[in-house]
Parts: structure tokens; C-alpha cells; sequence
């Protein structure tokens, strides 16, 4: 056995110190190594999760019923004048109503759905230069009838009372609101006549006595009005419900528009418990190119929406179900289930119950040509 010398200027207390240092020094490269290891191995080379196949409609509507809502949204157009925010409330500025599904993908109360839903003024093309139409039009009617001696406080009800004297033409000086008053014109038998130079005369006096006794109002500038739509507020409604509503957050739309999605939230973040599935994002069909014309497509949602899901014994989620029809062209796929309005948001799953689509559009006039936007694209969100 080899024995190691002590020098004489070191004592056996610091040879002691020193061998336990190396030791903590070793014991802590140790657990850094190790943790590395760990980290990088289950980040490249997790196992994945595997895939339990539902196999029939009915345990897949079992499954994921209580996780698929009905969502309700009210939105409106606003004005704000001179930096002060008012509702507009007058005919051509009605609140509008639309109901749409969405889905739960985890236990913080978040919500895949379409961007539609989440902003319907912005639905399409045509939706949105119909809204930017009745948008400028608004500006302009406020500015018709708005004056600069109206109080802040009292802009709103100004408005409306006054509403049907608004127009869209008008001129910025201030001269519309100015009426011209008819004259009729009476018998002038038995009258006396009077000289023209003195009619003129009289006229003349009359017509700048008149002009000077209307005030001259002054109108708020168009440029100090603004005119938007938003959201009054957005809730959603679970499976066997009792029109019981949960407020909600819109939390991110996508800003492809080609990738209809959004992200609704709860506003207490936290999902229902009775929700005991969610969908599972991890589990969904992330490669499109495997989705083939003639296999089944599952579709579980709010057709229609209250006008079907209402019932005797509150609000029900609704089954449909067909076939892929197309192949997928990296944004969307066509397949035959029925649908309509309200199913926008809709998860699409197929026979396994894997997330394959979120159902977003579908052709009106023939039912069974419908589209939904693939699942790969949630992540991006």
C-alpha cells in the first residue's frame, strides 16, 4: 500500500479538507452531467405516447363531449370622439350575435376555435370592406350632426336623438343641419302693388336680418371621430349545461390569413372539472399527407348553434360524421360531414379519435363539402 507523505509545514487536518472538496467538487460535475443527459434525452428522444384507438363514433362522442363548447359571441361598433369611447346604438350600428365551437387542449382554460369566431368583422374579404363601408359611413353621419357646443358626457344621446337627420353627404364647413324653409305662394288679388326697386329693397333688408339672427354652429371634425367594431363580451356554454355561461379572453388569433385558428381562453384560466378529457394535442394527426379520400372523419359540434343544441335537459353537443374527399393541400382539407353555421371551431377526428381538422368553412347551397384547417397548424399558435 503506497502511503502518501505529509510536508511538514501541512497538517493532517488540511490533507482531510482538501480530500472531501474533491470529493464535493466530483459529486457535482457528477449530478451536472447527469442532468444534461437527462434533459437532452427526453427532449430528443422522448418515447412517444402511445396512441389509443377509440374505434367507434360513440366512444369518441363519449369521450371528448364535455371538452367541446359552444361559444357565443356579442360584438358592436364603438366611436370615439375627441378621445372619448361611446357605444353606438343607432340603426345602422346594431350589435350582432354569432355562435360558433371551440375545444379544450389543456387544464388552463385554452380554447382552439376559428379566427372568425374570435373576429367575425374580418371573416372574409367581402365581410371586412363591408364593415370598413359602414365604418366610414358612420364617421361621416356623426360628423353631420355632431356640434362642438355638445358636452362629452352627452355625445351618445345626442346622437341618437338625432340620428335621422344624420347624412353621409355633408359639407365640412358646418352647412349641413341648414333646412330651407318652402314658401307658398298666395293670391295676390286685392293686394297693393308696390314698386320693384322698393321690393328689392325690402327683400334684401329682410333676407340679412333673417341671416343674421340663425347661429352658426360649428361641427366636430371628421378627423377627431373614430369608428371600430369589437368584442362586448364572449362566453361559452359546456355539454349538459343549463345555459349556464363562463366568460372568456380572446387570447390570439392567427395572423396567417390562410390558417383560420384562434385561441379563446377562460377568464379564470382554469378548466371545468367535470371536463375529465381534453384533446389532446400531442395525440393529433401532425403529418396531413397521411389523410386519404375514403377515410372516416368525425366531426363533434354546435350546428346551428342554440337553435340545435337546446334542449329539455339544457344544452347537447351533436355527432356527424362522413369521409375525407380531398387530399389535404397543406392548409385544408375537404371531407362529407354535414355541417352549417355554428360548427365553425368544431375538432374533426378520425376513426381512432385523433385530432386530424378544425372545421371552419363549407358551401352553403350543397351540404357534405365542408373544410377544416389540418391539425399540424395549432402549433404555430
Amino acid at each position: 500500500m503506497k502511503i502518501r507523505k505529509i510536508a511538514p509545514n501541512e497538517d493532517l487536518a488540511s490533507a482531510t479538507t482538501k480530500k472531501k472538496g474533491n470529493r464535493y467538487k466530483f459529486a457535482i460535475i457528477g449530478i451536472i452531467f447527469l442532468s444534461a443527459a437527462g434533459f437532452f434525452g427526453f427532449k430528443y428522444f422522448k418515447p412517444k405516447t402511445e396512441t389509443v384507438c377509440l374505434g367507434t363514433d360513440t366512444k369518441i362522442y363519449d369521450t371528448y363531449k364535455e371538452a367541446v363548447v359552444l361559444i357565443k359571441h356579442r360584438y358592436g361598433y364603438f366611436a370615439k370622439i375627441n378621445g372619448n369611447e361611446i357605444p353606438l346604438t343607432v340603426q345602422d350600428a346594431k350589435e350582432e350575435t354569432i355562435y360558433g365551437t371551440g375545444f379544450f387542449v389543456d387544464t388552463n382554460g385554452n380554447m382552439i376555435t376559428n379566427r372568425h369566431v374570435l373576429q367575425p368583422w374580418n371573416a372574409s374579404d367581402e365581410e371586412t370592406e363591408k364593415v370598413n363601408t359602414t365604418i366610414q359611413n358612420l364617421r361621416m353621419k356623426i360628423a353631420s350632426i355632431l356640434t362642438t357646443d355638445v358636452a362629452e358626457d352627452e355625445y351618445q344621446s345626442f346622437i341618437e336623438r338625432n340620428w335621422t337627420h344624420a347624412s353621409i353627404s355633408y359639407d365640412e364647413g358646418g352647412e349641413e343641419g341648414d333646412y330651407e324653409e318652402s314658401s307658398n305662394e298666395s293670391d295676390s288679388a286685392g293686394e297693393e302693388f308696390v314698386s320693384s326697386s322698393e321690393a328689392e329693397t325690402e327683400t334684401d333688408t329682410s333676407s340679412t336680418d333673417i341671416a343674421a339672427s340663425i347661429p352658426v354652429k360649428e361641427y366636430v371634425s371628421i378627423d377627431n371621430i373614430e369608428v371600430y367594431v369589437k368584442t362586448l363580451d364572449i362566453e361559452v356554454a359546456l355539454h349538459d349545461s343549463n345555459d349556464e355561461w363562463l366568460n372568456c379572453e380572446v387570447k390570439k388569433v392567427s395572423e396567417d390569413t390562410n390558417i383560420d385558428l384562434g385561441i379563446l381562453q377562460l377568464a379564470n384560466h382554469i378548466t371545468p372539472g367535470n371536463v375529465s378529457h381534453v384533446i389532446n394535442l400531442d395525440n393529433a394527426v401532425d403529418n396531413d399527407s397521411s389523410l386519404a379520400p375514403g377515410q372516416k372523419a368525425i366531426m363533434v359540434g354546435y350546428p346551428l348553434g342554440m337553435d340545435l343544441a337546446q334542449t329539455d335537459s339544457g344544452i347537447k353537443v351533436q355527432l356527424y360524421n362522413g369521409q375525407i374527399s380531398k387530399e389535404s393541400d397543406g392548409n385544408k382539407i375537404q371531407y362529407s360531414i354535414t355541417s352549417t353555421h355554428g360548427a365553425s371551431g368544431a375538432p374533426v377526428f378520425n376513426e381512432c379519435g385523433q385530432l386530424i381538422a378544425v372545421n371552419f368553412s363549407g358551401v352553403d347551397q350543397v351540404q357534405g363539402i365542408n373544410f377544416g384547417i389540418v391539425a399540424k397548424h395549432i402549433n404555430s399558435l
